[in-house]
């Protein structure tokens, strides 16, 4: 079994976003999925047919999705964190560093008594990362 989360609340920013994630993660987006490419192309606003219906972001075994969402029905992300657990404090560094590139730093990279480096952030787009190492 995988449990994946799945993104909403990109605002028409998905594919930027993805395309933002897979170079701070070092990862393959091998989905990128528009509303005009669906069967519900002719149901949608025009203004949303290029909108992404779904996206997947592989990073090592683990896949991110994603998604604008359903157009009129905007949702923030919010009540969660995405989690990364590099190998090396060295790769968390990169990572953290990466995706601070306009985002909000809640706490800085830094020794816990339960991992030797971890931080906080909320990225550019309102998404909300724990990044540590536990080695």
């Amino acid at each position: 079994m995988k449990i994946n989360a799945y993104l909403f609340g990109f605002n028409g920013k998905c594919r930027e976003a993805f395309t933002f994630y897979a170079a701070a993660l070092g990862g393959e987006i091998t989905r990128m999925i528009t509303f005009a490419d669906t069967p519900m192309a002719e149901t949608m606003p025009a203004e949303a047919r290029d909108a992404i219906c779904h996206a997947a972001l592989a990073v090592g075994e683990q896949v991110q999705m994603g998604s604008d969402g359903m157009p009129g029905k905007d949702v923030a992300p919010a009540g969660f964190s995405i989690s990364v657990s590099a190998d090396t404090t060295e790769e968390a560094e990169r990572i953290f560093t990466a995706l601070s590139d306009g985002a909000t730093v809640t706490m800085p990279l830094q020794k816990t008594f339960w991992a030797p480096i971890f931080g906080t952030l909320t990225d550019r787009y309102g998404v909300a990362w724990m990044v540590g190492c536990e080695s």
